[in-house]
């Protein structure tokens, strides 16, 4: 049971809060009023919660005493007060209410001062709307939250994309809008504020903050590798893993993850060791799979973390890997038929794939190994020709298995 709290402690703790944040308004010092916004992560008790849990006439102190501040101050201690109750949708709406009177006030003051205190709004609108989110989802109510502090964001970007000291707060803002956006599934959303950094005169991007500038590269690389453009995803992320906390293991492995399905498209392999390092063993027998030429090896890798693949998005980019196992044993079936008869060694008949395959519990008959060696020509993965009345497969003698070096297929 709580100590008992007396109506003038509570109203000493409560005026002490209000000072401090009024204190680190008008000295202009954005890290401590950073931390006095930083609502998700108080505990449910705290001197301060107890204090307004015990004086409800909390809103009416707050503006007696910083009159011109009470459309900050007011929502902001029900914003505590909601969510050291844990009614997180009251929160959620109480600090939009004091993040919208913060971002009036940031607007006017001319320097950059309260960058860190509009990143901790920024921040805190997210994460309290997700909590909300699921307070509103376990209700049966509709979680509209996330989506409100998304509009919220957009308005927070647009006072930080104007020219002057204020616009290299920007990377922050976005990076967590697309936070909001992947977890809602409207990653469409995301293109308008990439051409915003990417082609306004405002911004230059070296000029940003190297956090910043790794979540982008990650989000943007991830979005790259939803629209199959391996190239630049792979450009983005590695710029993202490169550049990352080497002591950041967690955020290490969220780049991977992406980052090694884009690899494998462009036919680059990851040492075991990697992925043993980072515990992403699940891509382990897909890399094996790509080596031997086994496609049955391949699928059941597939169907063993198909929800984990999906859930990351990145399972039908593995299942396109298809193409070069095939290539692979095709590769492997040319090596013993060079051997055994060097003269015809460029001559696959394709009865043989046809036999490998079944060796590996797949069943397909000629013409359906047919087709799939026309693709692998037309990919140019294999080069060569078909005799066609003769199904056989005639590989050029020179360079017949032509490397991805970095192309996707």
């Amino acid at each position: 049971m709580a100590a008992y709290l007396s109506m003038g402690e509570a109203h000493r703790r409560i005026g002490d809060y209000l000072a401090r944040v009024s204190r680190a308004i008008s000295s202009s010092d954005g890290t401590a009023l950073a931390s006095l916004l930083a609502v998700s992560s108080v505990p449910a008790s705290t001197p301060l919660t107890d204090a307004l849990a015990a004086f409800p006439d909390f809103p009416r102190l707050a503006g007696d005493r910083f009159p011109n501040l009470a459309d900050f101050l007011v929502p902001l201690l029900r914003t505590i007060h909601s969510h050291s109750l844990q009614r997180y949708a009251d929160a959620y709406s109480s600090f939009e209410k004091a993040a919208s009177a913060f971002l009036q006030e940031f607007r006017n003051w001319e320097s950059p001062w309260a960058m860190e205190a509009m990143h901790t709004v920024a921040l805190e609108i997210r994460l309290l709307a997700e909590k909300a989110d699921r307070e509103l989802t376990t209700s049966g109510k509709n979680p509209d939250k996330l989506q409100a502090a998304g509009s919220f964001l957009m308005k927070v970007f647009g006072a930080l994309a104007v020219k002057g000291p204020k616009r290299i707060g920007a990377l922050y803002v976005t990076c967590q809008l697309f936070k909001i956006y992947f977890r809602l599934g409207t990653v469409n959303l995301c293109r308008s504020v990439i051409r915003s950094i990417e082609t306004a005169r405002n911004f230059d991007f070296e000029d940003f903050p190297v956090k910043d500038k790794v979540t982008y590269m990650y989000y943007t690389g991830r979005l790259e590798v939803f629209n199959e453009n391996f190239l630049v995803a792979d450009q983005k992320l590695t710029y993202a893993l490169v550049h990352c906390n080497p002591q950041s293991e967690l955020n290490l492995r969220r780049i991977l993850k992406f980052l090694i399905p884009v690899k494998l498209s462009l036919g680059v392999l990851p040492k075991r060791t990697l992925l043993e390092k980072h515990n992403l063993l699940e891509y382990a027998d897909i890399v094996t799979s790509l080596k031997r030429g086994d496609l049955r090896l391949l699928r059941q890798a597939l169907d063993r973390h198909e929800d984990q693949f999906l859930k990351s998005g990145v399972y039908l980019v593995l299942e396109k890997l298809e193409p070069q196992v095939y290539q692979r044993l095709v590769k492997k079936i040319h090596i013993i038929q060079r051997q055994k008869e060097p003269a015809k060694a460029h001559q696959i008949k394709l009865d043989v794939v046809v036999k490998a395959l079944k060796w590996l519990e797949i069943d397909m008959d000629v013409d359906e190994v047919e087709c799939i060696m026309a693709c692998l020509i037309y990919k140019n993965l294999i080069k060569g020709y078909f005799a066609h009345k003769s199904k056989v497969l005639v590989l050029s003698k020179q360079d017949p298995f032509p490397k991805l070096n970095g192309k996707p297929v």
